[in-house]
């Protein structure tokens, strides 16, 4: 995982994503996902091209259960983005990065 890249908790997802000043991307990921192991390495290098842009945060669902429950997450990988404390947007899946991109553009 890239150090642009940090962990959050239920007891930090407020903290480090709510309150952030910056807009974030948040992954919902467990260890044992393959579409999560698949998507990880697009989430690193965008973590870097949008670094001081937007805050990448990993939140692990087994480690973490209220705050995927919080926010509906029912299948992993989910991507939410975040701006303002607001959730803006959702993606479920394995998408291209093209995808995520469009949703960063959108909104930053």
């Amino acid at each position: 995982m890239s150090e642009n890249i940090l962990d959050v908790s239920d007891k930090s997802f407020d903290e480090d994503v709510i309150k952030s000043t910056l807009p974030v991307l948040v992954d919902f990921w467990a260890p044992w996902c393959g579409p999560c192991k698949a998507i990880g390495p697009v989430i690193d290098a965008m973590s870097k091209d949008y670094a001081g842009k937007v805050k990448f945060v990993k939140c692990n669902v087994d480690e973490n259960q209220l705050t995927p429950a919080t926010y509906g997450i029912r299948a992993i990988p989910t991507l939410l983005f975040f701006k303002d404390g607001k959730k803006l947007e959702q993606i479920v899946g394995m998408v291209d990065k093209s995808k995520i991109e469009e949703i960063l553009k959108k909104n930053i």
